[in-house]
């Protein structure tokens, strides 16, 4: 079988380095292709290239056996290729029909005049296909994540596209709609479409990728058969070194009470607690209330408890900016939207809670400015040209990295750290958790958010559930397992329904 997709020699140099060299993939009709790597080992670049949005330097593509002399987003899509971002690229107030057929509406009706009954029509018989019913004529604004997704998938149909880009599709998905994401993959692969799966999460590559190809810094490691490697194999040749303990969680002995909340979701019998040198987990499903939570502690959200104590004292926090000055410092959910600024350098994106103190005689002090932003950077290892580098050129795991250096340039005294290795890779989870544990043994209490239910159990020393916006249980960390914590979920939704 000839590949419907082959790339030779793609090398892409950016300012003070090469973010591609000399990668060559092949990829094939029906087959799902795992693309993984560290965060800038150069993987968005590639799929950018597919896509038209970068041209390569040098390299030849062929699409179909066509040789393509230089790629865009028109061509590319005329060549019936089409990403699917993990930010979806929908416009949230047109309709679904309006927006699987943004762009190429002359396939409905005329250049003219938008039929749009047919184009509804078309557009419920494409998500029909999918083994989806959802009214055409429905607001994209109103629809769920995973449905969002079926709509950009409904969008590559209607293009007839060949070969599909998938980003990180299963992040912002609940454990039944990645069942269902996959079980879409697989009809899309039954027609003969090609699809490159791009995921952090290596456990997906092994459930649903026929083959994987594994970058590390900018070079192409090897591409495999998934029933020729394993695991560890992958994570050896990914970050260059073995990772035997994924989880690398320390305890130590608790020290003083940093935050209690009480009456959480009206509850009077359980209230969550935070002690010094302590990880205390909060699981539950999307929506459960985990994120409104840390945003009430936060100062975000108006407070949806009863009451809330730092060191034993009693606050209510009615913005961020109180939140920082009582010591409470949050890594948010969405890094980019909430996290940074990023067309702010590192340097100004570490100091912004501390400006205030960097202060001198009306200005800022650049060269203590400097000094603190030099010294995240060299404990944090965030890989950067210099902390003048715009924040936005960073990878996913870097940036991460700078939104938690900014707490710890604070000295804060309870971190909330809300989905803090979501879109990150897995020598940078490892990274992110050394540092927890770090932070723990400074004597800092750490509220860890996560839908990953093995991350919340290994890197815990205590568990609160919650459910419906209330919190069901308290659980040990390290020894609960998913099953219990899941019972509880559901006997949660039970209670709260009755």
């Amino acid at each position: 079988m000839q590949p419907i997709l082959q790339m030779r020699g793609i090398t892409k140099d950016f300012p003070g380095v090469r973010a591609l060299n000399h990668i060559d993939l092949d990829i094939y009709p029906s087959e799902v292709h795992g693309l993984v790597g560290e965060n800038g080992a150069g993987k968005s670049t590639l799929m950018k290239i597919l896509s038209g949005a970068l041209q390569n330097d040098e390299g030849k593509i062929q699409i179909n056996g066509t040789p393509v002399f230089r790629l865009t987003p028109k061509i590319s899509q005329d060549f019936g290729v089409t990403v699917i971002y993990q930010d979806f690229n929908l416009v949230p107030h047109l309709s679904i029909a309006r927006n699987i057929f943004l762009g190429h509406e002359s396939q409905i009706g005329s250049r003219f005049i938008l039929r749009q009954k047919r184009m509804n029509q078309k557009s419920k018989d494409l998500l029909i296909s999918l083994g989806i019913n959802l009214d055409p004529r429905r607001f994209v604004a109103d629809l769920t994540v995973a449905e969002k997704q079926m709509v950009e998938i409904a969008r590559a149909l209607s293009l007839d596209s060949k070969i599909v880009l998938m980003d990180e599709p299963s992040a912002p998905l609940s454990e039944h709609e990645v069942k269902f994401l996959f079980r879409t993959i697989r009809m899309l692969k039954e027609r003969g479409v090609a699809i490159v799966y791009v995921s952090h999460r290596l456990e997906e590559i092994f459930q649903i990728a026929d083959r994987v190809s594994i970058l590390r810094d900018g070079s192409l490691m090897t591409t495999r058969s998934i029933s020729e490697i394993d695991m560890n194999e992958v994570i050896r040749l990914m970050v260059g070194r073995d990772i035997v303990d994924h989880y690398p969680k320390e305890s130590f002995s608790p020290g003083a009470l940093i935050l209690e909340v009480r009456r959480v979701g009206g509850r009077e019998d359980i209230s969550l607690k935070v002690f010094e040198k302590e990880v205390v987990g909060i699981a539950g499903l999307v929506g459960s209330g985990r994120s409104e939570l840390a945003r009430s502690v936060f100062g975000v959200l108006p407070a949806r408890v009863g009451q809330i104590s730092l060191d034993n004292r009693i606050i209510r926090p009615r913005s961020p900016y109180e939140a920082i000055q009582f010591g409470i410092g949050m890594v948010p959910e969405d890094r980019k939207e909430q996290g940074v600024i990023l067309g702010m350098s590192v340097r100004e994106n570490i100091t912004l809670p501390i400006l205030k103190d960097l202060y001198r005689w009306g200005r800022i002090d650049r060269e203590a400015q400097n000094k603190v932003a030099q010294s995240q950077v060299h404990q944090l290892k965030i890989q950067t040209p210099s902390i003048f580098q715009i924040t936005q050129n960073l990878s996913g795991g870097n940036q991460q990295k700078v939104v938690l250096a900014k707490w710890l340039a604070k000295l804060c005294r309870l971190l909330i750290l809300d989905e803090p290795t979501r879109g990150i890779d897995v020598g940078a989870k490892y990274e992110m958790y050394k540092i927890m544990n770090t932070l723990a043994r400074e004597g800092k209490g750490i509220l860890l958010i996560s839908s990953d239910l093995p991350e919340v159990i290994a890197m815990s020393d205590r568990i609160y559930v919650m459910s419906d916006g209330q919190l069901v249980a308290e659980l040990p960390g390290r020894v609960t397992d998913q099953e219990t914590i899941i019972r509880y979920i559901t006997q949660g939704k039970k209670d709260a329904v009755a």
